[in-house]
Order: structure tokens, then C-alpha cells, then sequence
């Protein structure tokens, strides 16, 4: 219990900090659309090396992260240090990107981590937050033509085997914006792992990254490299 409470102290205060960081730039008056995803992505990514530091954690990626930009990265869902272990995975290939964030995590306690860092909401249940939303993509990669799309597909975290039925979101945004998409998949221990860390020896979390998948045709072809991915 104590482990917990200590583990989850450390990053709410670490996070203050950088709500703090972010608000700077998310407030900037003169800095372009461009130069604030970029700084936010770089503020993310050195938070979340702060964690996996402090915990022990080290990634290892099998697969290749994409050189191009304008990517979806469709990531499965499993655990609070997923976020987390993508943006140290990022911060090695210099990306920048955005997270779509269902809108009630910005009214959470801890929203303003959220709403700061350069995530996008999006209001599942409302038509017209979602035409807005589609708008808000459209314009926004249009003016930032290096950003790339992270999101969970399956919407939220599954604790089942596999995947949870994938929604409809991320095919949509990919199609209408004409990205590719790039399958992740992160290793099925990983909310265990978070639960008993920190470590005193180094513990590996494992990533996998596919080849392009077609976005028509999303979770049969995620499925099927997760499976690909389980034999490794």
C-alpha cells in the first residue's frame, strides 16, 4: 500500500511540474500552432522519461518506428504507463504528435495534464462535438505538417485476453485525413509491471511495431499482427 501511495505521490507532483511547463507554452502568445506541438511533445517525452527512470524501466522496441511523419499511431490499451512508455519510445525518433483523449480525462483530476499538453478531446457522445472534433484534426494537421496521431482504438484500457472491439474513431480519422497507420503493440504485463514498480533491478517492457496497415480495414489487420507479435 505504501509502495502505491509513494509511486503515485511522485508522479502527481512530478506532473504538477509540468503542468506548470506546459501552461507556458500553451499560453505563449506569439508561438506558432507548429513550435507548440513541438515543445509540448518534448515536455511529454521528458516527463515520462522521468517515470520510467525513477521506476527502473527501460523499453525495448522490436519493430521500426516510421522516419515520415503525419502518421496514426494505434496503440492497444492496457495499462497508465502506456502513454508513458510510447512518448520514451518517441523521444528516441524525434516525433511529434498529439493524443486523443476522451473529453471526461480532461475534467478528471488530473485534466489539466491533458488539457495543457497539446491532447485533442473528443465527446464520443455528442454529434456535434464530433464534427467539431473532425474539423479540429483536419485544420490542425494541416497546419502542423509534421504531427502524427496517437490513440487507443479499443477507446479505453482492457484487461482481457488480446484486444477489446476496436471503435470507430481511429479508422475515421485515418481515412479522412488520408494518414497510414502503424500498428503498436505493447506488452500484455505492463499493468502488472506498473503495479510492482518501482524495480531494484532493471525490468524491460516490450513494444512491437508493424508495417503500415490498411485503415479500412483496421482491427482485422491489428489483430493480425498482434498475434504475429505474441510469437516473437
Amino acid at each position: 500500500m505504501l509502495k502505491t501511495f509513494t509511486k503515485f505521490s511522485y508522479m502527481i507532483r512530478l506532473g504538477s511540474k509540468y503542468i506548470k511547463i506546459f501552461k507556458r507554452t500553451h499560453f505563449h502568445p506569439f508561438i506558432s500552432q507548429k513550435a507548440g506541438y513541438t515543445q509540448l511533445s518534448r515536455d511529454r517525452q521528458s516527463y515520462s522519461n522521468s517515470v520510467l527512470k525513477r521506476f527502473n524501466i527501460q523499453v525495448e522496441l522490436i519493430g521500426n518506428i516510421p522516419k515520415e511523419n503525419k502518421m496514426l499511431y494505434a496503440i492497444n490499451h492496457r495499462s497508465l504507463l502506456d502513454i508513458i512508455v510510447m512518448e520514451s519510445i518517441f523521444s528516441q525518433h524525434n516525433k511529434n504528435g498529439t493524443w486523443i483523449a476522451k473529453e471526461e480525462l480532461f475534467n478528471a483530476v488530473y485534466g489539466d495534464f491533458f488539457k495543457y499538453s497539446g491532447c485533442i478531446s473528443v465527446d464520443i457522445e455528442n454529434r456535434r462535438g464530433l464534427l467539431k472534433f473532425f474539423k479540429q484534426i483536419k485544420q490542425t494537421l494541416l497546419r502542423v505538417n509534421d504531427l502524427n496521431i496517437y490513440i487507443f482504438p479499443e477507446g479505453e484500457r482492457y484487461k482481457g485476453q488480446g484486444i477489446k472491439k476496436f471503435q470507430s474513431g481511429a479508422s475515421k480519422i485515418a481515412v479522412a485525413n488520408k494518414l497510414n497507420v502503424v500498428p503498436v503493440f505493447i506488452n500484455e504485463n505492463l499493468e502488472k509491471i506498473f503495479k510492482e514498480a518501482p524495480y531494484k533491478s532493471t525490468k524491460t517492457v516490450k513494444v512491437h511495431v508493424g508495417e503500415i496497415i490498411d485503415a479500412k480495414n483496421l482491427e482485422k489487420e491489428y489483430t493480425e499482427f498482434m498475434n504475429k507479435a505474441k510469437e516473437m
